[in-house]
């Protein structure tokens, strides 16, 4: 589990297909004291890379590498990382650890894309569309993690749905660098999810 709150970037070093070319193994670097404390990172260890929740099977000073499984591949921005790509890194969470953000799983629901970023006063609205199945999980002021980022939805029209960025977020996040028509890795609040389900049943 995580809170959604983005603590380091890394950067993807190396992108090596593996399991006859359908999964990827990523070699991803960091800064060095984001592997090492306060409890240092260990093989088996989850991180959330830009949302999408994986296993270290390797750990140097200041980079890791993790295995994507053909699924995460079709299923998330994974499969189009490059070497050179910035990613949002966060370590899972720890009994104890405040709670900054929001419950987020690292459980991708779907791809969605970048449709504008407006200046608004000091921050920036950022409006993402997202796939049909995705859509109905979305509410305006719910929780929703983008890239791996915690927000909160201000609107929603149909399968689009807006934030605001500030600065800071900007700044220690790739919405930095991020431009209209870009994909990124959408994960809705969990409990949306489950109401959903639950509603299943009762019809």
């Amino acid at each position: 589990m995580f809170t959604g709150i983005v603590t380091a970037l890394g950067t993807v070093r190396e992108v090596q297909p593996i399991g006859g070319g359908h999964d990827l193994r990523l070699v991803i670097g960091t800064a060095p004291d984001f592997l090492a404390g306060p409890t240092p990172a260990v093989l088996g260890a989850s991180i959330a890379c830009s949302g999408v929740c994986l296993t270290v099977v390797h750990l140097a000073a200041d980079a890791f590498a993790v295995d994507c499984s053909a699924e995460t591949v079709s299923k998330t921005t994974a499969g189009s990382w490059k070497p050179g790509t910035r990613v949002n890194l966060e370590r899972a969470l720890r009994m104890g650890d405040e709670l900054g953000g929001h419950l987020v799983a690292g459980h991708v629901d779907g791809v969605g894309a970048v449709v504008s970023a407006t200046p608004e006063n000091a921050s920036v609205r950022w409006r993402f569309r997202v796939p049909p199945t995705v859509a109905p999980y979305i509410a305006p002021k719910g929780s929703v993690a983008i890239d791996g980022v915690s927000l909160t939805v201000n609107e929603v029209d149909g399968d689009v749905f807006g934030v605001n960025i500030i600065p800071h977020t900007a700044s220690v996040t790739t919405f930095g660098t991020l431009q209209p028509g870009d994909r990124v890795n959408i994960e809705a609040d969990m409990m949306a999810r489950y109401v959903a389900r639950l509603r299943e049943y009762q019809r």
